[in-house]
């Protein structure tokens, strides 16, 4: 089914949020907005040229994502069938105590991109960090001290388009590191195919493994069970200060409320959903293989299964390209990492939840295909051996439940098209 405008793209449940369009459009014409369904989409403000509307098809993951470059997957050996390019593994956490604790996890995304910024290596860090007005909200942050990416820490569990701001720092001639979930960066690594100047200006990205990105009606449903409004909220952080962290909220009348990570996300008995996003459910890289590293959390194990109970921060760091794993090691000389041995097999146990996705997405796809819909254009993320490890009822499961779901509606989402 051909795409014909933005709208398209985010009916047709491909939309990533990630903003680069309204970059690459300029905000006269395209804007990230809030939809009625609670999710941030592009808001086609005026008629595009159609060179504009092409180079945004061939930047957009949600339209287009290409797998680990060459010189990420070779030797062979480096290169896990499921997880991707792996040049180095570690467990580690920001050697700053104060980040560490602040932050989501161990604290190394923050330290990392603090070592870029006063190191010389970048003049800047794009990132998200929590709105002060609308504490659930999410905005890009481009930051130039290492307080500003302090500040700007902590997970953010919905949406956020960090890449609004990235031809506006091209333009200025900025060199900046890109600290995004994995479609951002794939985002990245597309526009890099038409635009010369990010190979040059966009020396690392950085990256973390994504669960899925839910609505602004989890945390408002969060709230809500709180009896506070979300135009009542004053403060709404979803981890850090601790690890994993408490999802703490505050009214603007001084009530403050705590949830634990097992209670907001793990419970099947609550008032409100993870309600992943479907661009979400047919990725095939919620990992981050196109990044320099990858660093999800590095969660405690008992009896080979991850717990969420309250301890020292911890991250996984996983090198995945040459640079990636240089970085780590300059990093670590210079003291803003700690970096202990890890394996691979200790990482697919540890996030054994982030299979099915790897290994089902060609069955999605196919699925979407099959009942006329659009779907990702996927390249170099090996399909074979998905395929291969997914099985052929697992398989041929997955193609037709995509296939009836689609067919039925289920993947449409609400826009802002009103013909």
């Amino acid at each position: 089914m051909k795409i014909s405008n933005l709208d398209d793209i985010i009916e047709s449940g491909l939309c990533a949020g990630c903003g680069i369009c309204e970059s690459l459009a300029g905000r006269d014409a395209v804007q990230m907005e809030v939809t009625p369904d609670q999710r941030l989409r592009p808001k086609t403000k005026q008629v595009l040229a159609d060179t504009v509307f092409q180079d945004i098809l061939k930047v957009c993951p949600g339209v287009t994502i290409r797998g680990p470059a060459k010189n990420q997957t070779e030797p062979a050996e480096r290169v896990n069938d499921t997880f991707g390019p792996m040049i180095a593994l570690y467990r580690g956490w920001a050697s700053d105590e104060t980040i560490r604790f602040h932050a989501a996890a161990g604290g190394a995304l923050t330290a990392l991109a603090t070592y870029l910024l006063e190191s010389g290596k970048v003049e800047a860090v794009l990132h998200v960090e929590a709105s002060a007005e609308e504490p659930m909200m999410t905005y890009a942050l481009v930051s130039k001290s290492a307080q500003q990416i302090y500040d700007g820490a902590q997970s953010r569990y919905g949406p956020g388009a960090p890449l609004t701001q990235v031809h506006r720092l091209l333009d200025e001639g900025v060199i900046f590191v890109v600290v995004g979930k994995p479609c951002d960066i794939a985002a990245i690594k597309n526009l890099a195919r038409l635009d010369q100047r990010v190979e040059t200006q966009i020396p690392y990205t950085l990256t973390i493994f994504c669960g899925g990105l839910p609505s602004l009606q989890m945390p408002s449903d969060m709230a809500e069970h709180f009896g506070i409004k979300a135009s009542e909220l004053s403060r709404f952080r979803f981890r850090g200060e601790g690890w994993p962290g408490l999802t703490h909220m505050e009214a603007q009348d001084g009530r403050s409320f705590d949830l634990t990570y097992e209670e907001c996300y793990l419970s099947g008995d609550t008032p409100w959903a993870y309600d992943a996003q479907f661009r979400c459910k047919i990725c095939p890289d919620a990992i981050g293989e196109l990044a320099d590293v990858a660093c999800p959390d590095g969660w405690v194990m008992e009896n080979g299964k991850p717990i969420h109970r309250e301890a020292p921060g911890a991250n996984i760091l996983v090198a995945r390209t040459p640079k990636g794993q240089a970085l780590l090691r300059d990093a670590e000389s210079s003291g803003a990492i700690v970096l202990e041995p890890f394996s691979e097999v200790e990482l697919m146990t540890m996030h054994a939840d982030h299979i099915p996705r790897k290994i089902g997405w060609p069955a999605r796809t196919l699925g979407l295909v099959l009942a006329g819909k659009p779907t990702i254009k996927v390249r170099n993320f090996r399909r074979g051996k998905a395929i291969s490890a997914s099985g052929l009822i697992y398989f041929v499961k997955n193609v037709i439940g995509t296939f009836w779901r689609a067919w039925r509606g289920a993947t449409v989402e609400v826009g802002f098209r009103k013909d």
